[in-house]
């Protein structure tokens, strides 16, 4: 019997929802999507502020944090007839980069990365750019981020001694309010054997704004399988107090089927 058999999987995202029901369903459990990523919104005048401001005015570095968030700045830059001059600027510039789809987007435009995160977190990378600091000069950086984070991540740049300019090309609208209470009312009911989140913001719109995030929390603890597809979504989920989550090796959605079908049949003896 398939380790997903008679296993109800909630799953909070919403771009690959459907590939991962199918996913969960081809090993025989059952599937409810609970969109919860919240609607990209682009901010087009900000974008071609953001690419205008990066081709004219001096930097060090640039920080890219996400591929749609390159790839954003790069529309805006090919509406504006911009686009020769904003990748030869990023070409002139040491680049940090986080993601694998940031890293396919800079090979498309031969771009290099003079410092990457091993791990995919931001953590990782503002490790390794805290030893880029000099004390006798500050240096500036255009760091593109989105959504919560922005603040957080520019604070800690200044904090090293970096000059920072943010790029905030788009970010995520809350999601419908009724999908978010739905998806609490079932994990507290524990009526869901485990919920699939594919990133940080899924994590953060369930638990950052509820009076019953503690409720919640504790659900998971108690029994619904809290499901990351990669380390800076586990890591979301393990600093809100979940003490199990579980992620694959390589952070693709077939993995991370794969790793809830070795845990259910771990848990009930059988071979994998």
């Amino acid at each position: 019997m398939s380790g997903l058999t008679d296993k109800h999987i909630g799953i909070a995202a919403s771009r690959q929802a459907e590939n991962i029901s199918k996913l969960i369903e081809k090993q025989g459990g059952t599937s409810r999507v609970f969109s919860i990523q919240g609607k990209q919104q682009l901010n087009e005048q900000t974008c071609r502020e953001n690419v205008g401001t990066l081709i004219d005015e001096p930097f060090n570095w640039a920080v890219l944090t996400t591929g749609i968030g390159a790839r954003t700045l790069e529309d805006s830059a090919v509406d504006s007839g911009l686009q020769g001059e904003f990748i030869k600027k990023l070409s002139q510039l040491k680049l940090a980069v986080r993601g694998s789809k940031t890293l396919r987007w800079m090979k498309e435009h031969n771009l290099n990365a003079d410092l990457t995160a091993e791990d995919g977190t931001m953590d990782n990378l503002f490790h390794y750019l805290k030893k880029e600091t000099n004390n006798e000069q500050s240096q500036r950086i255009f760091l593109q981020a989105y959504n919560q984070d922005d603040a957080e991540l520019k604070e800690s740049l200044e904090q090293f001694g970096f000059s920072v300019y943010l790029s905030k090309p788009y970010k995520y609208e809350r999601p419908d309010p009724k999908v978010l209470e739905e998806l609490e009312t079932n994990i507290l009911s524990q009526t869901l054997d485990a919920v699939v989140f594919t990133s940080k913001t899924q994590v953060q719109n369930l638990l950052l704004h509820t009076p019953r995030a503690e409720e919640l929390v504790n659900a998971f603890n108690e029994g619904v399988l809290a499901v990351a597809v990669g380390k800076v979504t586990a890591s979301e989920l393990e600093r809100a107090g979940i003490s199990e989550v579980l992620q694959p090796e390589q952070p693709k959605m077939g993995a991370m089927i794969v790793s809830m079908v070795h845990h259910y049949n771990e848990r009930q003896g059988n071979p994998f």
